[in-house]
């Protein structure tokens, strides 16, 4: 029985690139859809002169392996591929064989080729790429599915508007009776597409579970030169009860009884892996009362339901990070006071998030906002509210 193929948002600015010479690079975290994205990608390429690589498996390895790199052309021509016209090669996994960057090069520069490479680790790309492929590179990073995504992969269609005041203008009753329940599933178990597709809460976590292991197994251990694991492994269930707060290095440093710069080279790590994400306080204002630790959120709901034991407010807040970092440069802002505002999004709007928000919690984030001069400022809820000032979480 044929997959069947969802959708991505991204999808549609790489199809604008396809035709262009530069390379087209997928990275993101394991198990977010690169392969079957970029599948779907080699379909609907209509040139027959296309061969698709898989670099964990040693025998598509082996037709790189050549110290002349004219000879991996006569290699690929044994796939079929026709060096007298434009081929289109795809390479998937391509951590597992470092040299073959070299190779890329040589022949993006000598032939006619367009690659696409998927890898999982943005820590071990960003190191692996800048020099050697610079100028020749369009980067495109893929995350666990945003909640309209996630209505895709339920056989369902939802286009929220882009501009936050038509948000509220469009809200209705109806429509948020109609998602409430599918919210509720995203919010507990995440956006990985083979978590979202199974069938019942026990694949689900078995799921969840493998994830992580891929994770930890292939990333973790292959890419990264740490003494202790278990140390590694205990900051990651630390931070996972404190997503949507700030990171106190000396304190998490404390606690498990290692260096800051040991600390340090963790989180870094785990940001460039995609598994966290940081937000920085906004700093328009120049005064000492503004906090300079960042944020943290994980990767994914489901993740951060499994393995910590987050709030239903943590939940909310988590979920709300992620749907709105696509929408561009999220802050946050908190005074010394402890008066905060839990986003600001591109220096214009301030978000509160709230489950059910009532006037005095938007009368508080006016406050905050008008000292800051945003345009904008609304509460994000997760229950439905008829009035002027709230956003539903769901239409993020």
């Amino acid at each position: 029985m044929e997959q069947k193929i969802y959708k991505r948002k991204i999808l549609d600015a790489i199809e604008r690139q396809i035709e262009a010479k530069e390379i087209i690079v997928l990275t993101g975290m394991r198990r977010v859809g690169k392969t079957t994205l970029c599948r779907f990608i080699f379909d609907k390429i209509k040139s027959k002169n296309k061969v698709f690589f898989n670099l964990e498996n040693p025998l598509d390895q082996k037709i790189f392996e050549e110290d002349d790199y004219n000879n991996i052309m006569h290699n690929l021509e044994s796939h079929g591929v026709i060096k007298e016209e434009k081929a289109f090669i795809f390479l998937d996994e391509v951590q597992d064989m470092p040299c073959v960057i070299k190779a890329i090069k040589y022949l993006y520069d000598h032939y006619d080729i367009k690659f696409f490479l998927t890898g999982s680790s943005s820590f071990y790309l960003k190191n692996l790429f800048p020099e050697s492929l610079a100028g020749r590179k369009f980067i495109y990073e893929l995350f666990p599915l945003d909640f309209e995504e996630f209505l895709v992969f339920k056989g369902l269609d939802k286009k929220n508007e882009r501009e936050f005041g038509k948000k509220i203008q469009n809200k209705i009753i109806f429509e948020y009776e109609k998602y409430k329940v599918y919210y509720e599933q995203y919010l507990n178990y995440g956006g990985f597409p083979a978590v979202v597709l199974a069938k019942n809460k026990e694949q689900k976590i078995l799921r969840l579970n493998d994830i992580f292991k891929s994770y930890f197994e292939k990333d973790v251990k292959i890419l990264a030169d740490f003494r202790d694991i278990r140390v590694f492994r205990d900051l990651i269930l630390l931070l996972m009860d404190r997503a949507g707060s700030r990171v106190g290095v000396s304190k998490l440093a404390s606690e498990l009884g290692v260096t800051r710069p040991t600390i340090y080279s963790f989180l870094s790590f785990l940001e460039q892996t995609y598994f966290i994400h940081f937000v920085s306080p906004y700093t328009k204002s120049t005064g000492k009362e503004i906090s300079k630790a960042k944020k943290i959120y994980m990767c994914d709901n489901g993740i951060l339901n499994l393995f910590g034991k987050p709030s239903s407010g943590s939940l909310l807040e988590n979920a709300v990070f992620l749907n709105l970092k696509k929408y561009g440069l999220v802050n946050y802002y908190q005074k010394r006071t402890g008066r905060e505002i839990d986003f600001v999004l591109d220096g214009k709007i301030g978000l509160e998030v709230k489950k059910t928000g009532v006037k005095s919690d938007y009368k508080k984030l006016e406050e905050s906002a008008s000292r800051l001069n945003l345009k904008q400022k609304y509460l994000v809820t997760k229950n439905f509210s008829k009035n002027d000032y709230s956003i539903l979480a769901q239409d993020l």
